[in-house]
């Protein structure tokens, strides 16, 4: 993948554009390419800077040095001295009182540039993911012997508490304390569950840990086991991964041999097996008592709730599950430590976190950048840019079940805390990028769609609200839409995100209250003046598609 070593954010907010920010950036372009340094400066631009007097200004990461108001005649100075030569032109930045505090928060990020930054990945295209012994080699079950020889079970639990580790399978809940309820919870006996029934679409990060470092997983399955005073435990591997479950089959087995799992496990007394049980393709066995109910032999639907599975699991005992990921970040902190875990990342949440990308960029794949990058950063410097200079719209985050990012919030901090606080979420990393050639009512009917086929029917506010919400947002794309139809929909969205009995109909709400949020202005356009602005949406029943041909044909 490209390096990106410095980053140049030219404004783009109507007074700007006034300005001649346009001619600013295409200057930029050109001598780039002059002092042949485009392959190692994203270049982009930035729409919300705030009001100043210093448009149109120009942004340089990894410095965060903000200059203006800048002139299309100043740009050979900045490129030359600030990103040839590495000196700051001093006299050309804004000065800090002539700061608003967007501006103010974007000069904040100096030093921020990331690299990539892998912890969990660190192995991944490294070893032969079918050989123990190359896992060995790159300080594979360290960890584990090092809980097993030099720790207790609560200290075990103690570290991962102090490292400040948050689920990452969406909902962020504290590993630690997660692992503390179980351990102590009553019980006969307590289990281990590791959820990668990764069904969330556009999200395959699960898979690319599983099938190329599948030792990872199982050695931190063990450590939880050891932890929770558990002796077994189960990964349930969506169905479709068959790569994933013959590579984690194959380590089960290797791990046998060389004694890290099952009886008195490296003479320490501890007694460990794993199993592996195969999903059959329902997305709701992604919700963690669905999944239970699965491996327990029944159809798979969420369980009311309380009791919760760390008192009331699989076969009504005491029972840790947890995602893929965040069981990944388990023997890297043991290994090294809380501290050293807490120096990536931020305060509230520390550590990396493992991105898709995927969408109208040009570089997609799996990333693993801190927690607390920003969208722009993963667009412009691992996502390479939008696709054919396109204008960004938003972004989906987390699947079907995460939250529309609109262009404004580009800037937030992708952690725990601060989408929370705008209003959106995280959700389980992965990002679909989309351009200023998305509809938004489109995009939130395909969603809708999804769900609606998805929901196991068991809550009436699911397996209804999904049909009528469907229903509404298609007559909408077609033309048949009404006003009133708007304040349906959050009627609905609020009913089944209060009163749905599990995580999916509670989050098919999301896209519906986001898209009125932040993009109401282009769904009244689908009613109000009968079309669709990005052109996607035909604004004809579907019923009524095929007469409109035959006339046209006539």
């Amino acid at each position: 993948m490209k390096i990106t070593r410095s980053m140049v954010l030219v404004s783009s907010d109507p007074l700007s554009l006034q300005r001649g920010s346009l001619e600013i950036y295409r200057r930029f372009q050109e001598k780039l390419e002059s002092y042949q340094l485009a392959e190692e400066v994203a270049l982009s631009t930035i729409t919300d800077v705030g009001n100043t007097e210093a448009s149109p200004v120009v942004v340089i990461y990894p410095e965060a040095v903000i200059y203006g108001p800048v002139q299309p005649e100043n740009v050979d100075r900045l490129v030359s001295e600030h990103l040839y030569k590495g000196h700051i032109v001093e006299e050309m930045l804004v000065p800090k009182r002539h700061l608003p505090s967007r501006m103010a928060w974007l000069q904040s990020r100096k030093g921020s540039l990331p690299a990539q930054q892998r912890i969990l990945l660190a192995r991944v295209g490294k070893i032969d993911p079918e050989n123990i012994e190359d896992y060995i080699l790159h300080d594979g079950y360290q960890a584990l012997a090092k809980a097993l020889s030099k720790m207790t079970p609560q200290q075990v639990i103690e570290e991962i508490s102090k490292s400040g580790l948050q689920g990452r399978g969406g909902a962020g809940f504290p590993t630690g304390r997660k692992w503390s309820f179980v351990a102590s919870a009553p019980g006969n006996k307590r289990y281990v569950i590791c959820n990668a029934d990764e069904s969330e679409p556009g999200t395959f990060k699960d898979r690319v840990l599983l099938e190329s470092d599948p030792h990872a997983i199982l050695e931190a399955m063990i450590i939880a086991g050891y932890a929770i005073h558990a002796q077994e435990g189960y990964i349930y591997i969506r169905g479709e991964y068959e790569l994933s479950q013959k590579r984690f089959l194959k380590a089960i087995e290797q791990a046998h041999e060389y004694g890290f799992l099952g009886k008195n496990i490296l003479g320490s007394n501890f007694d460990f097996e794993v199993h592996l049980h195969s999903g059959a393709g329902a997305y709701v066995c992604g919700e963690e008592t669905a999944l239970i109910e699965s491996i327990e032999g029944k159809r798979g639907e969420p369980r009311s709730r309380p009791p919760y599975p760390t008192t009331h699991g699989l076969w009504g005992q005491p029972t840790l599950v947890n995602n893929v990921e965040t069981l990944a970040n388990v023997p890297p902190i043991l290994l090294h430590g809380a501290e050293w875990y807490r120096r990536f990342g931020t305060p509230s949440s520390p550590g990396t976190k493992v991105f898709t990308i995927l969408g109208n960029v040009n570089a997609t794949g799996v990333i693993e950048a801190p927690m607390g990058i920003t969208l722009r950063e993963v667009i412009n410097i691992y996502a390479q840019g939008m696709k054919n200079g396109a204008a960004f719209k938003l972004a989906q985050t987390g699947g079907s079940s995460g939250s529309l990012i609109p262009a404004s919030l580009q800037d937030t901090p992708l952690d725990f805390d601060s989408p929370r606080k705008a209003g959106v979420s995280l959700g389980s990393g992965a990002l679909l990028i989309c351009d200023d050639n998305t509809c938004v009512v489109d995009l939130v009917k395909v969603l809708l769609r999804f769900f609606r086929f998805e929901s196991c029917g068991k809550c009436t506010p699911c397996r209804i609200g999904t049909q009528r919400c469907y229903e509404t947002i298609r007559a909408i794309t077609e033309g048949g839409g009404q006003l009133s139809d708007l304040d349906g929909l959050l009627r609905l969205a609020e009913q089944m995100e209060r009163l749905s009995n599990c995580g999916l109909g509670q989050t098919a709400a999301v896209p519906i209250r986001d898209m009125l949020k932040h993009f109401r202005t282009e769904v009244e356009a689908h009613i109000r003046l009968g079309i669709c602005p990005t052109g996607i949406c035909r604004m004809v029943p579907e019923d009524e598609t095929a007469e409109l041909i035959e006339n046209q044909m006539v």
